[in-house]
């Protein structure tokens, strides 16, 4: 089992430094789904982007723009388009010019299959445009610091990771979090792609990652070896309770 990190301080309206030129702002819009709220990051050396602005809120506008400071922002990145991470993104990119960048629109990663609900019809932003639409592997430089991406669908089919830097650093959005597993509800999500995900990132040296909920995971290729292992102990649970016939 992983070790879930619930103490976790979000300090509503202050930039966190978290990394070397990243800091996070973590937005006050707690809920079941969202723990102490969405974290956005700031990085930079020269310049900056943001990833992940986060829900549409005035007071987590200002902050955001505190932390700028004035620089320019030279992209707006998302990991995935689920609402509490775009829904300030437009008023964002308006104000700044930055472009919108990230693995392209909202989209589902399979048909519902028979029996199956559409749980978070409503969390999707359907009707965001991208400036810029990514693909896995690509090189960017923003702010100074090289980025790649990295595809991790499974929460969300256009869900990205961003590897920012050269010291290991891993914006991992809502694929890894350090206070729960993902939610992995189809047709938004598909296990079995979030599972090769998991898989993908233990082949990684990733030396610490940035999530888009809860705080730094210090230690993480353990932690998702973790993840992989209580997932695949739910499956092994509901399979033999399918043949005990319940």
């Amino acid at each position: 089992m992983p070790e879930f990190q619930t103490d976790f301080d979000p300090a509503y309206g202050r930039l966190v430094p978290v990394a070397a030129h990243i800091g996070r702002v973590t937005a006050n819009n707690p809920s079941a789904f969202t723990f102490a709220g969405t974290n956005s990051y700031v990085a930079g050396r020269d310049g900056c982007f943001v990833v992940d602005p986060g829900p549409d809120d005035d007071a987590h506008l200002d902050a955001l723009v505190a932390a700028i400071a004035g620089r320019p922002v030279e992209a707006v990145l998302l990991t995935h388009t689920h609402r509490d991470h775009t829904g300030l993104v437009r008023r964002l990119a308006a104000l700044t010019g930055a472009p919108i960048v990230g693995g392209g629109p909202h989209r589902a990663s399979r048909p519902l299959r028979d029996g199956e609900a559409h749980r978070l019809e409503a969390a999707g932003d359907t009707d965001l445009a991208f400036d810029r639409i990514l693909s896995d592997g690509e090189q960017l430089t923003l702010g100074g610091l090289p980025v790649s991406v990295v595809a991790t669908p499974g929460h969300c089919a256009n869900h990205l990771a961003f590897a920012v830097g050269e010291d290991g650093v891993l914006f991992s959005g809502d694929h890894v979090m350090g206070w729960s597993t993902s939610i992995v509800a189809p047709p938004d999500g598909a296990m079995r792609d979030y599972m090769a995900s998991l898989e993908r990132l233990t082949a990684r040296d990733d030396r610490l990652y940035l999530p888009g909920h809860g705080g730094v995971i210090a230690a993480p290729k353990p932690f998702v070896r973790g993840l992989i292992g209580h997932r695949r102990m739910r499956e092994t649970a509901i399979v033999r309770r399918l043949a005990d016939g319940d």
